[in-house]
């Protein structure tokens, strides 16, 4: 990627190894070498079993009590009779839609993890697709409502998905994502060893002038903007630290023997934006 897909500026300043920032609005990327096939791979069942989590469908119960988080934020600008129609897009398996299915006439969702799109459409009864979003033709379909959680981030070309999103939304139509804010405080005292910082799964990093920045070139205005909380269970919390990063198994598997590892931990840390935006 040789141009800013926020401001078309040029990635020169390097940050840290692979990761670069425009010099015009300081937007920051990791330059990816990967082509479709090596990306998609990213996402295979070893993301959700034993790469990024260690068991994804154990986590459930605690994954969902963040969706119903979001879920409560994103009623705050819902008009029932204006907003019908949601579309998920990263939807995994399917755990935010299993929620949000009451809440609308239509969701569907659409993913490139294969496993995970299986599991919500057999498991969970759900109108899922496996595929690119931008790839896939959606013929006449129009949505109302359009989430991405935890998923920006992950794309290689946001630029490229919010002009299509913005093309199947009407004016008043919602969009609502969360993502890291690069230039929050938390991040900015890590540096590297910010917790969102690990590429190649996450390669944009985002912040709130950037983000906002993207957002208006394609017809959307910011109408809400805070940090947000998760819940994560003791099990994710000590498998990405005492397994990922600290390598020591052991400790691990001390901590899983203990009985503790599946309670739930709220917090926040003020570093992931919640944004909602409005189609012009």
């Amino acid at each position: 990627m040789n141009k800013c897909g926020i401001c078309s500026g040029t990635f020169t300043k390097s940050m840290y190894d692979g990761i670069r920032k425009c010099q015009k609005c300081d937007h920051v990327f990791f330059d990816l070498n990967l082509n479709d096939e090596e990306l998609h791979k990213l996402y295979g069942r070893n993301y959700f079993f034993g790469g990024e989590y260690n068991n994804y469908l154990k986590d459930k119960k605690i994954l969902q009590k963040n969706f119903k988080l979001r879920m409560r934020i994103l009623q705050k600008f819902l008009e029932p009779a204006r907003h019908k129609h949601l579309l998920e897009i990263g939807c995994a398996y399917g755990f935010f839609l299993d929620i949000a299915k009451n809440q609308f006439h239509t969701t569907q969702g659409i993913d490139i993890a294969e496993d995970g799109v299986s599991y919500a459409r057999t498991q969970l009864k759900l109108d899922a697709i496996n595929a690119n979003f931008t790839q896939y033709n959606w013929g006449n379909q129009k949505f109302d409502v359009v989430c991405m959680w935890d998923t920006i981030e992950h794309l290689r070309d946001p630029d490229i998905y919010l002009e299509k999103i913005s093309n199947l939304m009407e004016k008043g139509s919602l969009l609502a994502l969360t993502t890291g804010d690069i230039e929050s405080l938390n991040a900015r005292i890590r540096k590297k060893k910010w917790r969102l910082m690990h590429p190649p799964t996450h390669i944009h990093y985002f912040s709130r002038r950037t983000l906002t920045k993207l957002l208006d070139n394609h017809g959307f205005d910011v109408i809400y903007n805070r940090y947000c909380g998760f819940y994560r269970s003791i099990d994710l919390i000590a498998y990405r630290t005492l397994m990922l990063n600290k390598k020591r198994p052991w400790l691990y598997n001390i901590l899983q023997k203990s009985g503790i590892a599946n309670i739930g931990i709220y917090s926040n840390l003020y570093d992931i934006m919640c944004v909602v935006a409005r189609k012009r």
